[in-house]
């Protein structure tokens, strides 16, 4: 049985960007995760072991967004998807949406994003 684990709007604190006042003075990020897995075991024991911890994921993108720095958002992405599949063998896909709302562009708008997925690699 198929199943999705969403963790939505995660809000963190980065510097991240090509500009050189995003890199001094930083900006919140929002983080959307969508984790595709397999839940029919976790359904039937009830266990933790048998899922994704999103505690663990939580702390894996915090780590991520507030204590490494990257110029754009699809670095950033990639970078959370590759530590997200490597924290979490049980997840077979990541889905992602990183939303920058401070994008420095001289008007008025939501945020920008970037929106992305990948799937895990079959081990030969």
């Amino acid at each position: 049985m198929t199943g999705k684990i969403h963790l939505q709007n995660m809000v963190f604190y980065g510097y991240h960007g090509n500009l050189a006042e995003e890199n001094v003075l930083g900006q919140r990020f929002l983080i959307d995760l969508i984790l595709t897995l397999d839940i029919a075991e976790a359904g039937q024991t009830d266990r933790l072991d048998a899922t994704v911890d999103y505690q663990k994921v939580y702390g894996v993108c915090r780590q991520i967004v507030e204590k490494e720095r990257m110029r754009l958002l699809e670095a950033l992405a990639n970078r959370l998807i590759d530590a997200v599949l490597e924290a979490c063998p049980r997840v077979t896909r990541v889905d992602l949406t990183v939303k920058k709302p401070s994008a420095p562009l001289g008007g008025v708008l939501d945020y920008v994003a970037v929106e992305t997925g990948k799937d895990r690699t079959p081990s030969l």
